[in-house]
C-alpha cells in the first residue's frame, strides 16, 4: 500500500486527484493540505466525495508530510511548486509535480516562460511526465514533472508523425480549445460565468502561451531537430476538456491507410491512446470525459497535402490528474491501469 500526500488538495487537479485515489487499490492517502481549508475535514471541503472522509487537511510542513506518506503530488501554481517539490525530494519522497515547474529542462527556457527559477539543480533530475514517451525513465525516477494538458494533447498527436519524419517541420500548426477548469480554481473576471456563458475566445495567441515552450521542447528532443510549431489557444463554455485540431504538411508519398496504419502501429498497446483511423468517426470531448483516455483521429486533406490530426483528453484527467496516477503507478511498481480504468461520462 503506498501512503500518498496530495498537496494543495482543494483545487481543481487536487480534488480530481483525490476522486481516483480514494478509489485506487494500492494507495492510502495519508496526508492532503490547503492553503484556504486548513484546519478543516476533506468531507467539508469537497463533499462531493463523502461526508464521511474525515481526514484533516493541514498547512503544508515538509517534515510531518515525509512522515504521514512516501509519494506526493503537488498541486500548486508554478512558482510556487518549486520549494514544495525541493523539500519533499531532498527528503527522500518520490514525487509528481503538476505545475510547469520542471517541465522545461532549461532553467533559462523557463525563466523565459515564467520568471526565476530557485530550484534549478532538480530540473536535471526531473523526468518529462508522457508515459507513451518515457515510460522507462518515469519507472526509474524519483521526480516526474506532469506534462501540461494542452501539450499532451498536441505531442501525442504529432509523434508518430515526426518520428517517422513524414511531415515538414516547419508550419506546424495546433489550434486548441480548452474548458474552463484549465485555468484553475481561483477567481477570475474572464472565466465568471456571465463572461464565458455562449461564449468563445482565443487568448495567448502568436508565441505567447507559456505551454509552448514545453511542446516544442518535447517535439524537438523527438526529432533532434529543432522544431517551432504555431499554436493558437481557445476557451470553451465548458466545464473540462481538450481538443486539438493540428495542421501539417507531409513530405513525400503518404496515403490515409498508410496514415492510419502509422498512427495504430504507435500506439499498439497503449492503454490510454486510442485511435480513430480513417473512415472512423471522429471523436468528441464527450468521448473522454471523465477518463485517462486521448483520443486520436489522423486525416488526410488530398487535395492541399495537409495532414489533419484532431486530439481529444479530458483536461483534468489525462491532461493531468489522471496521467499523474498513471506516473505513479509506474514509479511504484503497480500496473499501468490501477485505478484509471473508468469509462467515458455519457450523454
Amino acid at each position: 500500500m503506498v501512503r500518498v500526500g496530495i498537496i494543495g488538495a482543494t483545487g481543481y487537479t487536487g480534488m480530481e486527484l483525490a476522486r481516483i485515489l480514494l478509489r485506487h487499490p494500492a494507495v492510502r492517502i495519508n496526508y492532503m493540505t490547503s492553503r484556504t481549508w486548513a484546519g478543516k475535514r476533506l468531507g467539508e471541503a469537497l463533499p462531493h466525495l463523502g461526508a464521511d472522509q474525515d481526514l484533516l487537511l493541514d498547512k503544508f510542513d515538509a517534515g510531518e508530510a515525509t512522515e504521514k506518506a512516501e509519494f506526493f503530488f503537488v498541486c500548486l501554481p508554478h512558482g510556487q511548486s518549486m520549494d514544495a517539490v525541493g523539500s519533499l525530494f531532498e527528503r527522500g519522497a518520490k514525487v509528481v509535480d503538476l505545475s510547469a515547474d520542471f517541465r522545461l529542462s532549461d532553467p533559462s527556457a523557463y525563466e523565459s516562460w515564467y520568471g526565476e527559477h530557485r530550484r534549478k539543480g532538480l530540473l536535471r533530475k526531473a523526468v518529462y511526465g508522457l508515459p507513451e514517451l518515457n515510460r522507462e525513465r518515469i519507472r526509474n525516477s524519483r521526480l516526474v514533472a506532469n506534462p501540461g494538458c494542452y501539450p499532451t494533447s498536441v505531442i501525442l498527436g504529432l509523434a508518430p508523425l515526426l518520428e517517422k519524419g513524414v511531415i515538414k517541420r516547419k508550419g506546424i500548426i495546433a489550434d486548441s480549445k480548452s474548458g474552463v477548469s484549465g485555468a484553475g480554481r481561483e477567481p477570475r473576471q474572464n472565466l465568471h460565468f456571465p463572461e464565458v456563458d455562449g461564449n468563445f475566445s482565443a487568448y495567448n495567441i502568436a508565441g505567447k502561451h507559456r505551454h509552448t515552450g514545453e511542446m516544442e521542447q518535447e517535439l524537438s528532443r523527438l526529432t533532434g531537430e529543432e522544431i517551432h510549431i504555431t499554436f493558437s489557444p481557445h476557451l470553451l463554455p465548458l466545464s473540462r476538456g481538450i481538443f486539438s485540431t493540428i495542421y501539417c504538411l507531409h513530405e513525400g508519398k503518404l496515403d490515409e491507410s498508410t496514415l492510419g496504419g502509422l498512427y495504430t502501429g504507435r500506439y499498439a498497446g497503449e492503454p490510454f491512446v486510442r485511435i480513430s483511423a480513417p473512415g472512423a468517426p471522429l471523436p468528441s470531448l464527450k468521448d473522454v470525459r471523465g477518463t485517462n483516455l486521448c483520443i486520436v483521429a489522423p486525416r488526410l486533406d488530398g487535395r492541399t497535402g495537409t495532414l489533419v490530426v484532431i486530439s481529444c483528453l479530458d483536461n483534468l484527467v489525462k491532461g493531468a490528474a489522471g496521467q499523474a496516477v498513471q506516473n505513479m503507478n509506474l514509479m511504484t511498481g503497480h500496473p499501468e491501469t490501477a485505478g484509471l480504468t473508468d469509462l467515458p461520462l455519457l450523454p
